[in-house]
């Protein structure tokens, strides 16, 4: 049965495929701009293709020609399409995260020096144990801003250094990327081993140009990035039992 020329195919029947013209790739840039909007998080090329790809005869370059057109749309708007670490997601420009904070009425959390310089660490050198953290910054490292960055999925355990003790070695997430807005940790700034707090202050502007906008906060939580939190000098002497730096624990010591 021929198709009149006023039907739209896959607006009304999934099934149909596209044919390659102006208005088929309209279309398809609308369905894939829904699917942007509404997803939980970003989508990869490939998540895109198994939704649609059948039933529009899509192919992953008819996926990514599409991205670049949603690109070119959203130029001079206040949104964006944004490639990171997990796919591509559409979000708000960095130029006006102000105004959109003030839909929200929680005091945003704030990122304390300590929780900043040990990112940056991590960022700049992983993977990199506790101990080598502690020993560029001065000061012992708390246990609660590990903690804050392995709960907010930004630093995990990568597995463990062959030294005695075999302490645990650090490194950034695909999470910690699609914060902060990078594909890749490629995209951050090029620095010199850091091994000093000069070094490390510049890695903190260059961390502090990518920081990702403040999120809210649930209802009673500490505020875990309050500047203000304390650090503590590298004890003299010997620290107790459960503050013992897993980096300085003998090496046949029980865990």
């Amino acid at each position: 049965m021929s198709m009149e020329p006023d039907e739209q195919p896959f607006e009304n029947a999934p099934d149909a495929s596209p044919s390659s013209s102006p208005e088929s790739d309209a279309q398809v840039d609308r369905i894939l701009e829904a699917l942007l909007l509404s997803a939980d998080g970003p989508m990869s090329v490939d998540q895109i293709q198994r939704l649609i790809g059948e039933e529009l005869g899509l192919l992953r370059k008819d996926i990514r020609a599409s991205i670049h057109r949603l690109e070119s749309q959203f130029e001079g708007r206040s949104v964006e399409l944004c490639e990171v670490a997990s796919g591509f997601r559409i979000q708000v420009r960095r130029d006006y995260a102000g105004w959109v904070s003030r839909l929200w009425q929680e005091k945003p959390p704030r990122f304390s020096r300590a929780l900043l310089e040990t990112l940056a660490l991590v960022c700049y050198r992983q993977p990199i144990t506790r101990g080598e953290i502690e020993d560029v910054r001065g000061v012992s490292v708390s246990s609660n801003i590990l903690r804050t960055l392995q709960e907010r999925g930004w630093v995990r355990e990568v597995g463990v250094k062959e030294v005695p003790g075999r302490p645990a070695l650090f490194g950034t997430t695909a999470q910690f990327l699609d914060d902060f807005n990078l594909k890749s940790l490629d995209q951050l700034p090029d620095l010199p081993e850091i091994k000093d707090s000069e070094q490390l202050e510049a890695a903190l502007l260059r961390l502090g140009s990518v920081t990702p906008q403040p999120e809210t906060r649930n209802e009673g939580e500490a505020d875990e990035f309050s500047p203000d939190e304390p650090d503590e000098r590298m004890p003299e002497s010997e620290p107790p039992a459960d503050d013992i730096d897993e980096d300085r624990r003998p090496a046949n010591q029980v865990h």
